[in-house]
């Protein structure tokens, strides 16, 4: 038989003593595995469960609804933000409006980092922007998911040290293990042709691309926010806005970002 994972979180509705012990022990009883649990945002708790019997899956949520002092809130096959949630006790703010966009501030670059980590380890095509205003993290947040995910990953175009500005990718960067970063305004207003000539050759390739800056890039080049399959906002705090009413052609504060 086949070993499944699901994502089981409740919500407690009568604050009762030995409450997991029972959900605990019903789990044993029906031979599913609690894999890890944690507290999910303060009200609810998360279990990352695991059997190799769908019946015995169901017979555990049929149970489940006769418990008066508990909320099923979430059962299903585990997706990564379910995973995070179980590592670091809390969910990613995703935008209400903007399903795909999600938000982080300063202080969760771990959670970022394990968030990205799982973008990349993803076959095939995938494109990611990243926003940001300068200095908070966003670039060396992008390389240590690559090491998380034990993926290579090469600059395109940066201002991490100093401005970088490529023509050609070398031979061992044309495999599927690369995860390409690309800085928006760079690429598009501080560069050469044959630059995004480079660039456009990097974004047809089936691999991971990471776009710092994705509305400048899309307000220079024909690519759309809708091609980005996931969007990440990181701030220095929640108030903080991002603009980009500095960048022109030329030197701006981002070239230091």
């Amino acid at each position: 038989m086949i070993m499944k994972e699901w994502y089981f979180e409740y919500q407690l509705l009568e604050n009762r003593p030995g409450i997991l012990g029972d959900i605990s022990s019903l789990l044993g009883m029906l031979s599913i595995n609690i894999m890890t649990i944690n507290g999910i945002d303060d009200s609810r708790r998360g279990m990352l469960l695991s059997s190799d019997s769908d019946d015995q899956v169901e017979r555990f949520k049929s149970i489940l609804h006769t418990i008066g002092s508990v909320s099923v809130t979430k059962f299903r096959e585990p997706r990564v933000r379910d995973r995070l949630a179980i590592r670091h006790g809390r969910y990613i703010e995703r935008d209400a409006a903007e399903r795909k966009t999600f938000r982080f501030i300063r202080r969760e670059l771990g959670l970022l980092v394990d968030f990205m980590a799982e973008l990349y380890k993803r076959d095939g095509h995938y494109l990611v922007g990243i926003r940001g205003m300068p200095r908070v993290g966003k670039t060396e947040s992008v390389v240590a998911a690559s090491v998380c995910a034990n993926k290579r990953w090469s600059f395109i175009s940066s201002t991490l040290l100093r401005q970088t500005v490529r023509s050609q990718l070398a031979e061992d960067e044309l495999g599927g293990d690369h995860i390409f970063i690309i800085d928006g305004i760079v690429s598009t207003m501080r560069s050469t042709e044959k630059h995004r000539t480079l660039v456009a050759e990097v974004m047809r390739q089936p691999v991971v691309k990471v776009v710092e800056h994705p509305d400048i890039f899309v307000r220079e080049t024909e690519y759309e926010l809708e091609d980005f399959d996931c969007i990440i906002e990181l701030r220095n705090d929640e108030n903080e806005k991002i603009t980009y009413d500095v960048v022109e052609p030329g030197f701006s504060s981002f070239d230091i970002s």
